[in-house]
């Protein structure tokens, strides 16, 4: 009986009416089954956004191992055409981590291109150059379309497909090279591919395209065309290396002319390190390295200093008179000098490493001493006055730029970027109207011309872009831009050195039976 009494008790509390007559009991089983309900509910949402968490974590592993697959195979990123690169040459001269702000720069400058490239299609499609306040189209060099080819690179690199398939269309259907006209041999070639002599700086660079034609066409007559004209500048090359602007087409040097690396004379000495980089270092090309060289000691002793800011600058001379004046044209020489740094020994390289960074100091303040932050096209310097813009103008010029790129991509330091960005704002601001980019008459007022220079799309928004990408796309060790920062394939020479009279070789002859494949010809590091 007992055992039944308490069995009895112990099923009371399951029969609601119990707790009906004890209402206190009845609060606390509510409060016990709401904290019962919690905890469960709580658990369960727990293991359910730990299974979400493992779910999107093994997402991302996905993602990262497809992501290095893709860098291994050269695909691109980011929906633009990035190529990559794991040997040497800038890519190993620093460890690079994709910064955001970066990202956003080159964004910027993508839509500073789209705006600039969208005006030219609307305006002036197939005319060499935009006039952006008239709105229409001028030929400058005998109506080549000198704009749309001079930005199909620059189009593709920042991966606008759509713009570039048009221009290549253009190209394709459009260009006519049957044009009477007069033309700058030097522009000319530059831009689209010609040939000439006479000014130092248009016999004299033209030597990358035309190699490239020769082993894109497996025909040896265009280079050694333009590598006559380097066998016979050799040998009247001076012992600092240093040409006057102006040589007759006998290869006489015309005396009392001017040495600078200034305006028609800047990228003679640039593409003797090129060329050299072009034919990937070998003996074939070891004659123009020591030319370069040779005109690199007769650089130093141009150099000179302002007071009281120690800006170093190139000086110009004419015959023995040294003129205190460099061009914004010789702002290109910080970025060859960095870029030539590396063929010499230790000590040497870092002399010159060191003047690169000097001089891209005084070129940035060309830009940062005037009121627009835009460069005047030349500079004089006197004695306690540091700098003065002489002539006031700025076409859109990329030189400065061009140099920053060089010391950032060798260097690694993000100050180069800063000064790029600061520049590039500057032309945001004083250069960007409705229907393009225009120039200054006068970089002091900011007074504006109406001229979009089509260098400012091929060089100057390419090389900031290239700025703030990663050094993968278009590899140094891969590539090698010419004067109108087009990429040109660095492609091994094998051929007899040039002083060797390799222009009518068997050898040289042998080398170019196989043209370049299709892939070869794009941007590709394979």
């Amino acid at each position: 009986m007992g055992r039944s009494r308490s069995s009895a008790n112990r099923w009371k509390y399951i029969n609601p009416s119990y707790y009906l007559k004890r209402p206190k009991r009845l609060a606390l089983l509510f409060i016990v089954f709401v904290f019962g309900t919690f905890f469960f509910w709580d658990r369960q949402t727990l293991v359910r956004d730990h299974q979400e968490e493992i779910s999107k974590l093994n997402e991302e592993v996905i993602r990262l191992q497809d992501l290095l697959e893709e860098l291994k195979n050269d695909q691109s990123v980011s929906g633009e055409k990035m190529n990559f690169s794991r040997s040497g040459g800038d890519v190993g001269k620093m460890d690079y981590t994709e910064d955001p702000v970066d990202a956003q720069r080159r964004e910027k400058v993508k839509d500073a291109m789209r705006h600039a490239w969208s005006s030219y299609e609307k305006y002036a499609w197939g005319h060499d150059e935009l006039q952006p306040q008239t709105k229409n189209g001028v030929d400058s060099f005998g109506g080549l379309g000198a704009t749309l080819i001079d930005s199909l690179d620059t189009l593709y690199i920042m991966g606008l497909d759509e713009q570039f398939q048009r221009a290549r269309e253009w190209v394709a259907n459009s260009l006519d090279f049957n044009k009477n006209y007069d033309a700058s041999v030097f522009e000319t070639t530059i831009r689209l591919r010609y040939k000439g002599h006479s000014i130092l700086a248009d016999s004299a660079s033209e030597q990358l395209e035309f190699i490239a034609l020769s082993q894109r066409t497996g025909d040896p007559k265009y280079q050694q065309k333009a590598e006559n004209v380097i066998l016979e500048i050799s040998r009247i090359f001076p012992d600092d290396g240093l040409l006057p602007i102006h040589i007759n087409p006998e290869g006489e040097v015309v005396v009392y002319s001017t040495i600078t690396f200034g305006a028609m004379g800047d990228s003679f000495y640039e593409y003797l390190l090129k060329v050299w980089i072009q034919g990937n270092r070998t003996a074939a090309v070891d004659s123009y390295r020591k030319m370069w060289e040779t005109s690199m000691k007769g650089l130093l002793s141009l150099v000179r200093r302002t007071s009281p800011s120690s800006f170093a600058y190139i000086s110009e001379k004419v015959g023995d008179s040294f003129i205190d004046k460099m061009d914004e044209l010789a702002c290109f020489a910080p970025g060859m000098l960095a870029l030539g740094s590396s063929g010499y020994g230790p000590d040497e390289s870092q002399k010159f490493l060191s003047l690169a960074e000097e001089l891209a100091w005084t070129c940035y303040n060309f830009y940062q001493s005037t009121p627009t932050k835009l460069a005047g096209e030349n500079y004089v310097f006197n004695n306690g006055q540091d700098m003065t813009v002489g002539t006031s103008w700025n076409i859109l010029r990329p030189e400065t730029v061009e140099s920053l790129f060089y010391l950032w991509r060798l260097t690694g330091n993000k100050t180069y970027q800063e000064w790029g960005w600061n520049i590039f704002q500057a032309f945001e601001k004083n250069s960007r109207i409705e229907s393009g980019y225009v120039g200054l008459k006068d970089v002091n007022t900011g007074v504006q011309d109406n001229m979009m220079q089509s260098f400012f799309l091929a060089e100057t928004l390419k090389y900031l872009y290239l700025l703030y990408s990663p050094p993968s796309v278009i590899p140094l060790d891969k590539w090698v831009f010419n004067t109108e920062a087009h990429p040109i394939k660095i492609v091994s020479r094998n051929d007899r050195a040039m002083s060797s009279g390799a222009g009518n070789s068997v050898e040289q002859q042998k080398s170019y039976k196989r043209p370049l494949t299709r892939r070869e010809g794009r941007f590709s590091n394979k």
